[in-house]
């Protein structure tokens, strides 16, 4: 999985901009893992939002 992808790591993000855990995104243990740090880096770089701005009306 690359960091600078992120149309594909939105899939494994909330609408509240959590990582999903393992049992949605059905991936494994160990790759689940390397999917976090990767959400982790993206975030870092600004790739994809830490968190989502809620607009109300």
């Amino acid at each position: 999985m690359d960091y600078h992808d992120g149309r594909v790591l939105r899939r494994f993000i909330s609408d509240t901009a959590k990582i999903l855990p393992r049992r949605r995104t059905g991936v494994c243990a160990k790759h689940q893992r390397r999917l976090a740090t990767t959400i982790k880096r993206a975030r870092m770089l600004a790739i994809i939002p830490i968190t989502e701005k809620l607009v109300r009306k």
